[in-house]
């Protein structure tokens, strides 16, 4: 190799060393500028800020740790103990639904129309109403289904390793929509495995509950059912199942400590779970609600830089719930897994800016069936 190869060679190595310099600095002081700014933010004058930084990391998956580059295990009990919901020991009364006849009218044109509807419903084809609502720090969509034996809980059944996107998983199971379901394996945007119990058509098609578990579902008698199952052991899950006449099914935590605040009751038999301060920090959700005459509530909200929001709390999601005639609800897996599809159009994508277009792969979701 002659001289002047060697040092044209050199030049380049040269050349391409010093833009790696360059742009690790650059980096690093990015790094550092970011940390330093949020340090003060953190330990700044405003404690609400401080509050809903802390409430709202805590309960994301991959950036959880950063609460704890900021304050003490102390400090973030302290914090998080004033946006925090309490224990609900309550379990659904079924009674208190009284799910209408399919044939009740609700078509305002109609001057036969002897219904009496406070809700103001207006349903389309499929018996479907989407409503648009707009939070302080989010947006939400909230899809009322008058018939609750159309929702039932779709699966890529048999498990593998990847699950589907919403408007897949509604292909799947001949559904026309619905929204994403309970708590999954998510690293990896992988997506085909469950977490704790899901029930599909009266069939267990998984069954590892978990401490912290709530089973979220619905009975043969198509009224939603809310149970707490921590601590249950897989035979006591299937006696449940079968004493209860459960058909569809999927489970979330209700577990609250330093390192994470997963909560699934709202409301149950017509009274809210009390909470401290806003309950939660704000993040996309997802929920589930029935009215007492037998209506699914369906919600979704976004949040995490989406549209300009951070996202809702759990006081936000239980207002809303209320307002639209919950007597039973219950949060389901949110953040970057909450999403909304309908009659081939996506209400709500997820969060994640890589899959901005569609949701994250799913094992399960509430799904919806088309008119007859």
């Amino acid at each position: 190799m002659s001289n002047s190869t060697k040092k044209k060679k050199n030049k380049t190595a040269a050349a391409v060393g010093r833009v790696f310099i360059v742009l690790g600095t650059f980096l690093a002081l990015v790094f550092v500028w970011l940390y330093v700014t949020m340090f003060i933010f953190c330990h700044g004058p405003s404690e609400s800020g401080r509050n809903l930084f802390v409430s709202t990391i805590r309960e994301t998956g991959a950036l959880r740790f950063l609460a704890k580059w900021y304050f003490s295990e102390e400090e973030i009990l302290a914090i998080t103990s004033q946006d925090s919901m309490k224990a609900n020991t309550e379990d659904t009364n079924t009674d208190l639904i009284n799910i209408q006849p399919k044939d009740d009218d609700d078509d305002p044109s109609d001057t036969n129309n002897t219904n009496d509807d406070p809700y103001k419903d207006n349903f389309d084809e499929n018996g479907i109403e989407v409503i648009n609502i707009a939070g302080r720090s989010f947006e939400a969509r909230l899809m009322k289904v008058k018939d609750p034996s159309k929702v039932f809980v779709g699966t890529i059944y048999p498990w593998r390793d990847l699950g589907l996107t919403l408007d897949e998983l509604c292909a799947l199971n001949d559904a026309i929509g619905g929204v994403n379901g309970g708590e999954y394996e998510s690293s990896g945007n992988s997506g085909g495995s469950p977490i704790g119990v899901v029930v599909s058509n009266g069939q267990i098609q998984w069954n590892s509950p978990q401490y912290g578990d709530c089973l979220v579902g619905l009975t043969n008698a198509n009224i939603l059912y809310i149970k707490d199952i921590s601590g249950y052991s897989a035979a006591q899950v299937e006696a449940l199942v079968a004493e209860q006449g459960i058909r569809d099914a999927v489970t979330f935590k209700d577990l609250i400590d330093s390192n994470v605040n997963h909560f699934t009751k709202l409301i149950v038999n017509g009274v809210a779970t009390e909470f401290s301060g806003s309950g939660s920090g704000a993040n996309p959700r997802t929920a589930i609600g029935q009215r007492s005459d037998g209506t699914i509530l369906l919600l979704t909200c976004d949040g995490r830089g989406a549209g300009g929001h951070i996202g809702a709390t759990a006081a936000d999601i239980i207002g809303i719930m209320q307002d639209y005639g919950a007597v039973n609800a219950a949060n389901l897996d949110g953040g970057s897994s909450s999403s909304m599809y309908y009659n081939g159009e996506w209400l709500q994508n997820s969060v994640t800016m890589y899959y901005a277009t569609s949701s994250w792969r799913l094992p399960d979701g509430f799904l919806v069936k088309g008119a007859d």
